[in-house]
């Protein structure tokens, strides 16, 4: 294989959302996915697999980050107009590595939501232009993966649960981070978290409609998406285990 169609800077396609490297990348998040939701019990049970699931993560997590610096570098593009980990999934990825070094309720009761949320939504809608195999596209989907993961590996390895209080936490969380990198974007002349206007490549956003207006739209949709992540995931099952153990204790 021809070196720059993995590492080079020009390439002679662009990706293309829903083809089948995209299906197959998604196939094998969610197949990771479903093999942490396995290991579950032996996650909780075997202290040593524990921990070394958890410093995987967090070197593919650190590892995925620190090789897109080290692509940027390398053409010589770092630029802090676009380069800067200041997107909600680079926020949310440098906060799952703290969350996990640190084993942090706080941290996870924000990125539960925001980083399973944003992550799950740049994978479904890739704010991306390198097609496979190149390393962006290994490196885009390889880092979205592993938030989704770091967040799902605290819930099943250590018992984490998110609350009302914390869905809360994150919106608050979600606006003020918002405020602080539209002030750097002002300084940059940035679009930092597309707070200046829409990404060139398709996204949800383009259901939202016309800058600023779509900002708005956005924080329903994300809200909604929370309340979603959180009655299905959670209250819904423990409603059908409360259900449950009352018939039992009548019988």
């Amino acid at each position: 294989m021809d070196l720059t169609t993995f590492f080079g800077r020009k390439h002679e396609s662009d990706f293309i959302m829903f083809t089948a490297p995209h299906f197959l990348a998604l196939a094998a998040a969610a197949g990771l996915c479903l093999l942490l939701f396995a290991a579950r019990f032996a996650l909780r049970t075997r202290p040593l697999l524990r921990n070394q699931v958890r410093w995987l993560l967090i070197i593919v997590l650190l590892a995925s980050e620190g090789g897109l610096h080290a692509w940027y570098l390398s053409h010589d593009i770092w630029s802090s107009r676009h380069s800067l980990p200041l997107e909600l999934c680079g926020i949310t990825l440098l906060l799952s590595a703290v969350m996990l070094l640190t084993r942090s309720r706080l941290l996870y009761s924000f990125l539960y939501f925001a980083g399973i949320g944003g992550a799950c939504i740049a994978l479904l809608t890739p704010n991306l232009v390198y097609p496979f195999p190149h390393i962006r596209f290994l490196l885009f989907f390889t880092a979205h993966a592993a938030i989704v993961l770091s967040s799902l590996f605290m819930t099943w390895a250590y018992g984490f649960r998110p609350t009302w209080r914390s869905l809360l936490f994150t919106m608050l969380c979600l606006n003020l981070t918002a405020v602080i990198v539209f002030a750097l974007d002002k300084l940059l002349g940035a679009n930092y978290m597309f707070l200046a206007h829409k990404p060139a490549t398709f996204s949800v956003l383009d259901y939202f409609g016309p800058y600023p207006y779509y900002l708005l739209v956005e924080e329903g949709f994300a809200l909604v998406i929370f309340l979603v992540m959180f009655l299905i995931f959670f209250k819904l099952p423990e409603r059908v285990r409360s259900r449950n153990a009352s018939r039992s204790t009548n019988l």
